[in-house]
């Protein structure tokens, strides 16, 4: 806190650890602009990160009187965002943006004074190093002068052949990172933290350019995340078919005592308890790997994988060990319902050891899921159909309709071989096959 000449005192809006991972967040949108009273606690800006998406109450009470980082934006925790002036002061004027850029309108969206140019975010600063750029060649337009994704992205557009102008280093073998060596609308590096905007127009179906929307930050970062597991891990996919009778047969008997208590029983519920004991089983398998180190956790983590409208988040039940299939069932449907609402918190969707998804219940049969780093497994539910399947018995083979479904499991290589992962796919068929305990 800080004091003028004038009495005014200012309290800054920092951006808020997230969880203990999280080193950063993007603003969403401001829902105070520059000069507007504010209450403590009132919210006055939404803010997203690679896992969630949380409302940032105000500090204190008071005048808006600045907006430092722009939406859109992403700064690390920490970072301050904003200005509270809390002493009857007048709101600081909107300073002019550096580099000639327009001043915000009705007050709104107003940086603050100064050179923050030498600001580098994590994101930018990553992105530049996997694209060997020098970021003094580079024109920031953010706040203060900051360089933010996009003027890297653009300046990685304009970049050709080796430049050193540009600032952009060639690699060994004479080209240039984020260049590609053929026409641009047929290759683009993978590394790109945002939507590939080709050259030319795509085409629909019909012979008409196709429509064009920007990612959402969810998307974004669902994308970046996918793309990094793929080129980080040693995927391998193992599959085993289960047969859910005995499961079905479970399920009836518990569903009303279950239900009278608010607590849905579903296939997933009877999955993930089989998935728990398993990995205490065989705990190469709640692990992650941390460079050339692999943690074996104590505690068995279990992500669940949500289907949002924008996107998909993984919620997780901490110490699910400890959790009957009771305790497993209500923990998925308050973790699953809560982030359809919206309302889980930030440590809500860290630490996890170990990730379910569940595509079956929206029909799908069979499929390979993309590993959840830094773990090193992800299991897959797809849907139960009933199909003839042929039993075997001392008295002959016969042919049943039975409740069949698939659960194939992606698994980092580097963890563990497969072996491992069959003989811990075949303790979960098992356990399921038996109506789990």
């Amino acid at each position: 806190m800080s004091s003028s000449a004038t009495d005014t005192q200012t309290v800054a809006v920092p951006m808020p650890q997230m969880g203990i991972s999280v080193s950063e967040g993007t603003i969403l949108e401001w829902h105070k602009a520059v000069g507007d009273p504010v209450e403590a606690d009132e919210t006055i800006c939404d803010v997203t990160t690679d896992k969630v998406d949380v409302e940032i109450p105000c500090p204190a009470t008071g005048i808006l009187a600045r907006i430092l980082v722009e939406a859109g934006d992403t700064v690390p925790v920490g970072e301050p965002i904003a200005e509270i002036d809390t002493g009857g002061g007048s709101p600081a004027a909107p300073v002019e943006p550096a580099n000639g850029a327009a001043a915000p309108q009705n007050g709104t969206h107003a940086p603050s004074e100064g050179d923050r140019s030498g600001f580098i975010s994590p994101v930018v600063r990553r992105m530049a190093d996997e694209h060997h750029v020098d970021l003094s060649h580079v024109e920031g337009h953010g706040v203060g002068g900051r360089i933010r994704k996009k003027d890297l992205l653009a300046h990685l557009e304009s970049a050709a052949g080796s430049d050193p102008e540009r600032g952009v280093r060639p690699q060994a073998g004479g080209q240039t990172p984020g260049v590609s060596s053929v026409p641009t609308h047929e290759a683009r590096p993978l590394h790109t933290e945002s939507p590939y905007v080709p050259d030319v127009p795509v085409p629909a179906a019909d012979g008409e350019p196709g429509a064009r929307e920007p990612m959402s930050p969810m998307r974004k970062a669902i994308a970046e995340h996918m793309v990094r597991s793929v080129q980080t891990a040693a995927h391998c996919t193992t599959i085993v078919e289960v047969d859910f009778s005995a499961v079905a047969m479970r399920r009836a008997e518990l569903k009303p005592s279950f239900a009278e208590k608010g607590v849905p029983l579903t296939y997933l519920s009877f999955v993930a308890r089989a998935v728990v004991e398993s990995l205490e089983e065989f705990p190469a398998l709640n692990a992650s790997v941390d460079g050339d180190d692999i943690i074996r956790h104590p505690d068995v983590n279990l992500g669940i994988a949500v289907s949002l409208d924008a996107g998909l988040i993984v919620p997780v039940i901490p110490k699910a060990q400890r959790l009957a299939l009771e305790g497993i069932a209500a923990a998925i449907a308050d973790v699953a319902g809560r982030a359809r609402e919206g309302k889980l918190a930030p440590d809500e969707v860290q630490g996890g050891t170990f990730t379910i998804t569940n595509p079956g219940q929206f029909g799908a049969v069979l499929a390979t899921p993309i590993i959840n780093q830094p773990q090193v497994a992800i299991l897959d539910l797809e849907a139960i159909v009933k199909r003839p399947v042929v039993l075997e018995s001392d008295a002959g083979d016969s042919i049943a309709i039975r409740p069949m479904g698939f659960l194939p499991m992606s698994w980092d290589h580097r963890a563990l071989d497969g072996a491992e992962a069959a003989r811990f796919l075949g303790s979960v068929k098992a356990r399921l096959e038996e109506g789990v305990a």
